[in-house]
């Protein structure tokens, strides 16, 4: 799918990275020494990832970070043609490491990233205000770095509200918790967790929200009433599932590909489900669109983004109503569990 020009959108990735993939000749074994096959060095961090996506798209996209002019990462997404709006920052972006596995098994390494004062946080605060007025579209994605309050995720949403933008939030542990805390006012437009997450907002173990439907669906409803419009809620081998506050319930099966990495998997499902939102798809479209997006991230090598002739909607499935029996366990994640 290439979209039409029909709205900007504008990322915010306050904890950047360069994700540096390994591939592993192996199962991973502690102690030994692993001789490495191809590797790759990605610009990364969430909102990143989706920048990547959209723009991979033909859509207008802002990418809003902390890094130097010399940095690295802004140097290698100059060389991708995306449109950046930096915050300058002495200490060099942090280096992400994903290890590998031939069966698609991945692990992840990550640094903590550059402390910002307050200073960088205003400025990055003011930057994305300033892009996102007029926007169609604002994500706020990943984790917060060292000096980040822990409820500026909310902070943000709040001062976010006159531009006219929808916000989309994927975060996970102590900011998701913080962001539902704040109150309806700090509520996004949509909230991307998975099963990991939403155990974490219902305060359960994941295994209740992952092997148990009604207890997802419960979990999500929450969301609804704290004053999250639409969840995007990725379960897996399962595919994921969109549900709106007016009731609304559509459910998406993956497609069998072959697992390469599922490093971004996640915010290509994001990326895909904005898109089909600027190509004015209803919300079983955005779904499809997701998921597929999903899909085909995790069958491409490191954090790869996919380019549309690679994404296949119409290979996905999507019904009204809750998921129904689980698919084997041999089926694809739509988006893994990424790491923040």
């Amino acid at each position: 799918m290439r979209t039409e020009s029909t709205g900007r959108v504008v990322t915010l990735t306050a904890n950047p990275s360069l994700d540096r993939t390994l591939a592993l000749p192996g199962p991973l074994e502690r102690g030994t020494v692993a001789r490495l096959g191809p590797s790759s060095t990605e610009p990364g961090g969430k909102g990143v990832n989706v920048s990547r996506a959209v723009a991979a798209a033909g859509a207008d996209v802002v990418s809003v970070l902390p890094a130097a002019d010399d940095d690295p990462i802004v140097r290698a997404l100059h060389e991708l043609g995306l449109r950046l709006a930096t915050v300058p920052l002495a200490t060099p972006v942090r280096t992400n490491y994903t290890l590998t596995e031939p069966d698609g098994t991945t692990t992840k390494l990550n640094e903590p990233g550059a402390r910002l004062d307050g200073t960088a946080l205003a400025a990055l605060e003011a930057a994305v205000h300033e892009h996102a007025t007029g926007a169609r579209w604002v994500v706020l994605s990943g984790s917060l770095p060292p000096g980040a309050p822990v409820d500026w995720y909310a902070t943000l949403v709040r001062g976010l509200r006159d531009t006219g933008a929808r916000i989309a939030v994927d975060t996970s542990e102590a900011p998701l918790l913080a962001l539902l805390d704040a109150g309806p006012d700090a509520a996004p437009d949509l909230l991307k967790p998975n099963t990991e997450e939403l155990a974490q907002l219902a305060g359960v173990p994941e295994e209740s929200v992952a092997t148990d439907l009604p207890a997802a669906l419960a979990a999500v409803a929450t969301l609804h009433e704290r004053g999250v419009a639409e969840v995007l809620l990725t379960l897996g081998a399962d595919g994921a599932l969109l549900s709106t506050a007016d009731g609304g319930l559509w459910s998406a099966r993956p497609p069998r590909i072959t697992v390469r990495s599922t490093v971004g998997a996640g915010d290509c499902s994001l990326a895909g489900y904005v898109l089909a939102d600027l190509a004015g798809a209803d919300p079983a479209g955005r779904l499809q669109h997701a998921v597929a997006y999903g899909a085909a991230s995790a069958s491409l090598p490191g954090s790869a983004v996919p380019t549309p002739p690679q994404v296949d909607p119409a290979g996905v499935p999507v019904t009204a109503g809750p998921p129904g029996s689980p698919t084997s366990a041999a089926a694809v994640p739509a988006a893994g569990t990424d790491a923040r």
